[in-house]
C-alpha cells in the first residue's frame, strides 16, 4: 500500500496539465454527498453507529471498477501534519481534518478518485481532473456513484432526491467546481466586477483550498450552489457557460496588457522564473505568487519556462506539510523554506 510519504513525493494525475484549457483551468473537481438509509447521519449519529459505514463503504468500493488499488486512511489513525498533507493534496476538506469522528478517506490509485468517508455526509464521493472537464468528470463520479450504489442503499426521497446533513445539498448532492487562473483580470483590477456578476448567477467563489480558504495566487474556485430542483445537466451546463464566458473575459484582459504593458509584464514573468532557479529561501505564499506569474507566461506561449506540469506539481508538492511528509519529520518554517527552495530551483534547473 502506497504510504503518505511516498504520496509526498509524487503528483496527483489532476496536475499533469494534460486537459483541455489546462493553460487557465488548473482542475475540474465534483463532489457528490450520499448518505445511507440504515444509519443515522454523521451530525446526529453515535460513534458506533458511524463505525458500520466504513466497512460497507470499502466493500462497496472493492467492487468498483474505479478503485482499483485502493487506499484507506482513518482519521483516527493520522496526525494533524497527515491530515494538513491532504488538505494540500485537494483530498480532504477543512472539516473533515477539524471534526470527523469516524471519518476515514478511501483513494483510488492515481488520486482521480477518492471518497470522504463520515465527513458532513456518509459520502462524498469526489473526482479530480486536470483542466476543463465538467462533462466527463461529472460522467465518472456517476458511474462511481452507479457501482457503489448497486452495494449500498442510499437515503433518497422520490420527492426530494438525494438527502443530505446540510440542506443546501438535498437534490443532485452534487458541488462541480473548476479551479481557475485569472491573473489578467487582476492586474486590470476587473476582477472584483467579474466575482460580483459570479454570485449574481448563483453560483460561489472561494479560495486555492476550497470553501473557508484564502485566495492565493489568482486561483478561484467557482462551483455551484443550487442542487435542490435542478438536475446534473442543467447544474454543469451553468457552470460551463459561466466558465466558458470568464475565459473570455480573461483573454479580453490579457490582450489588453499585451497591447498596453508587454514589456512590464514580460519582466515580470521573467524575474518570477529566475527568482525560482536561484532562490535559496522561499515560503509558500512567494511560490504561489511567483508560480503565478509564471504560469501566466507560459499561456502565453513564452520560451524559454517549464511546462505547465512542472508549475502545477510544484504549487502542491512544496505546501509545509507535504515538505515535511517528503522528510518524515516535522521542520520549522525557517527549515521548510530553505528546503523549497532547494526543491524548487533543482526541479527548474533538470528541466534545461
Amino acid at each position: 500500500m502506497v504510504s503518505l510519504k511516498e504520496m509526498a513525493a509524487t503528483p496527483g494525475s489532476w496536475l499533469d496539465g494534460s486537459g483541455p484549457h489546462a493553460d487557465r483551468v488548473l482542475s475540474t473537481r465534483v463532489r457528490l454527498a450520499r448518505n445511507l438509509r440504515s444509519v443515522p447521519f454523521p451530525l446526529r449519529a453515535r460513534r458506533e453507529q458511524l463505525s458500520q459505514v466504513l466497512p460497507s463503504v470499502v466493500a462497496a468500493a472493492e467492487k468498483s471498477s474505479l478503485f482499483s488499488d485502493l487506499i484507506v486512511l482513518k482519521s483516527s489513525e493520522m496526525s494533524q501534519l497527515e491530515k494538513q498533507f491532504l488538505i494540500e493534496r485537494h483530498l480532504i476538506s477543512n472539516d473533515f481534518a477539524e471534526d470527523s469522528k469516524s471519518g476515514a478517506l478511501i483513494v483510488g490509485a492515481d488520486e482521480s478518485t477518492s471518497i470522504m468517508v463520515n465527513e458532513e455526509d456518509h459520502l462524498r464521493i469526489q473526482v479530480l481532473c486536470s483542466g476543463l472537464q465538467l462533462g466527463d468528470t461529472v460522467k465518472l463520479a456517476s458511474k462511481i456513484d452507479d457501482e457503489l450504489d448497486s452495494s449500498l442503499e442510499y437515503a433518497f426521497s422520490e420527492e426530494l432526491g438525494y438527502l443530505t446533513s446540510c440542506p443546501t445539498n438535498v437534490g443532485t448532492g452534487m458541488r462541480a467546481s473548476v479551479l481557475i487562473h485569472f491573473p489578467s483580470l487582476v492586474l486590470t483590477k476587473q476582477i472584483s466586477r467579474v466575482l460580483q456578476g459570479i454570485v449574481q448567477v448563483g453560483l460561489a467563489v472561494r479560495g486555492f483550498y476550497g470553501e473557508g480558504s484564502e485566495i492565493m495566487g489568482n486561483f478561484f474556485q467557482i462551483s455551484n450552489q443550487t442542487t435542490l430542483g435542478v438536475d446534473e445537466k442543467e447544474a454543469v451546463t451553468s457552470l460551463e457557460r459561466v466558465t466558458n464566458q470568464i475565459m473570455e473575459y480573461e483573454k479580453k484582459a490579457m490582450d489588453v496588457l499585451m497591447k498596453d504593458a508587454r514589456v512590464q509584464i514580460e519582466d515580470k514573468v521573467r524575474r518570477a522564473y529566475a527568482t525560482l532557479q536561484s532562490c535559496r529561501i522561499l515560503t509558500s505564499k512567494e511560490l504561489i505568487s511567483l508560480a503565478s506569474a509564471v504560469r501566466f507566461g507560459i499561456s502565453l506561449g513564452w520560451d524559454g519556462l517549464c511546462d505547465i506540469a512542472t508549475i502545477n506539481e510544484l504549487l502542491i508538492l512544496t505546501q509545509p506539510a507535504h515538505i515535511q511528509k517528503l522528510f518524515d519529520k516535522e521542520l520549522s518554517a525557517a527549515e521548510r523554506n530553505e528546503i523549497r527552495a532547494k526543491m524548487v530551483t533543482e526541479r527548474l534547473l533538470a528541466k534545461k
